[in-house]
């Protein structure tokens, strides 16, 4: 399958995927947590799909290829955090806690490859 766009990437599905997981789960959260955990765990899940279709439509310029995945890559070490956070407080399971983190690791190394090799993207 020739991929065409950005929702076409098997990482931008999964990304996508679980930031809405994240923000069904997070409107469970204590009203507390409103304007710092919540907030920040799905403005950074959101970020990782928002990077990998920003990245995709500059694919033709390497450099600036690159850098939105290192962005989008930084953005799922970031909600890693905050899921940890998640499981400390509380808020989420430890089987949740495990599937989100082992998520974002595979979507980390997935961008990593994608930035390794960025004359495989490139029109």
């Amino acid at each position: 399958m020739k991929i065409r766009s950005h929702r076409d990437l098997d990482t931008y599905q999964r990304a996508f995927r679980i930031s809405m997981a994240l923000f069904e789960c997070s409107k469970r959260f204590p009203k507390t947590e409103m304007y710092s955990l919540t907030d920040q765990v799905r403005r950074s899940s959101r970020s990782v799909s928002a990077n990998l279709a920003e990245a995709f439509r500059k694919r033709k310029y390497p450099k600036a290829f690159i850098a939105k995945l290192m962005d989008a890559e930084a953005e799922a070490a970031e909600t890693q955090v905050w899921v940890e956070y998640a499981y400390h407080c509380s808020y989420i399971d430890q089987d949740q806690f495990n599937e989100w983190f082992k998520d974002y690791d595979q979507i980390i190394g997935k961008l990593v490859i994608m930035a390794s090799r960025p004359q495989n993207w490139s029109y």
